[in-house]
């Protein structure tokens, strides 16, 4: 028994001997500092930036004008001289109807007329009462209103430079006068103004005060890649719909080559004002995993400190960023950041 007691204090003495040499507590100092990682990170320091002010939306193209043409009474048609496709210039011939009533209107006006004169004649020589007179300038005037109605809806004029999108009937037919059309309007044709075009846009109500008339716009469609538009704002409804607490924007959009058609959906970028805004490299954001939290790092004390931020407008690769922790001049790590956690060690390189 007292032989053990000998071995294991043999033993014990070995160890502490051991552990009390120099050459060991520097190898248990080596192992504490190889502990501690240092990133190698570089920085850009943070600055304001111009920017410009966006609102994104999407519409779909309408025609600037759409019109349903059609006379003001039901009648014959004698002659349609434009088809559907049909390119038209303001004051063209279009429809022509049949001209029965128009010459007996003619004669009418004929016959009104010479009245008209002969009684002036006599009412100047004061031989004709003024009632008289009057009577028979009415009756005139009248029969020449009636000739110009009916010149108007007998011979009808493209009233725009513009496309037939629709026809309805054909020469010899008689016009009805009832709805025939998607609009539910009477038509015997129907004409488009694509040069311009317009969208309508509904734009939520925190914008009211900043949407003006004359703004500009920019207009693509995925159908035409790499080609913009220029549009402007012409009018801004007065209303705000209470349901979805938006109001309706109009933009007018310059068409001259005709790429773009009634219909096409497109993205529309309004630009309501120029400001100032702290803005990142968008690689140098990161996004926390399950979630939605963005985040970046900067350089504080030779350590990495995380903040967290908002993401507003993007620019090409440049990302507005918002948030009350963020102040020009501070470090901004835009390399090396991924590895990092917020007090993690770093230096700066090149």
């Amino acid at each position: 028994m007292k032989a053990i007691i000998k071995i294991g204090l043999v033993s014990i003495l070995s160890l502490g001997a051991v552990s009390c040499q120099p050459g060991a507590k520097k190898k248990s100092a080596e192992l504490e500092v190889e502990e501690v990682k240092v990133f190698p990170v570089r920085i850009e320091k943070i600055q304001k930036k111009s920017l410009t002010r966006t609102l994104d939306y999407t519409a779909n193209l309408a025609a600037y004008k759409e019109i349903h043409y059609a006379p003001a009474a039901p009648g014959r048609i004698d002659k349609i001289n434009v088809d559907v496709g049909s390119r038209v210039k303001k004051g063209q011939i279009l429809i022509e109807m049949d001209q029965t009533q128009l010459s007996a209107a003619m004669t009418q006006l004929e016959s009104a007329k010479d009245s008209f004169e002969r009684i002036k004649t006599l009412y100047e020589q004061g031989s004709m009462a003024e009632q008289k007179y009057e009577q028979t300038k009415t009756q005139y005037e009248l029969a020449q209103q009636n000739v110009d109605f009916l010149i108007e809806n007998t011979t009808l004029k493209s009233p725009v430079n513009g496309i037939v999108t629709g026809k309805y009937y054909e020469n010899g037919e008689m016009f009805s006068g009832a709805p025939n059309t998607q609009a539910g309007k009477a038509a015997i044709i129907s004409l488009m103004q694509i040069n311009p075009l317009k969208a309508l846009v509904s734009i939520s109500q925190a914008f009211y005060a900043a949407v003006k008339n004359g703004m500009t716009a920019e207009i693509t469609t995925d159908i035409l890649e790499g080609v913009t538009f220029e549009g402007k704002i012409t009018r801004v409804y007065p209303t705000i719909d209470p349901m979805t607490r938006t109001f309706k924007t109009e933009i007018v959009i310059a068409n001259s080559e005709e790429k773009l058609r009634p219909g096409m959906f497109a993205d529309i970028k309004i630009y309501i004002e120029e400001d100032e805004a702290i803005m990142f490299p968008s690689i140098s954001i990161l996004k926390q995993a399950g979630t939605n939290n963005r985040f970046v790092f900067v350089h504080e004390n030779g350590k990495a400190k995380q903040i967290n931020l908002t993401i507003g407008q993007r620019v090409n690769d440049q990302v507005e960023v918002i948030s009350d922790d963020l102040k020009e001049g501070m470090d901004l790590i835009v390399e090396g950041q991924s590895r990092l956690i917020d007090g993690s060690e770093i230096k700066l390189v090149k």
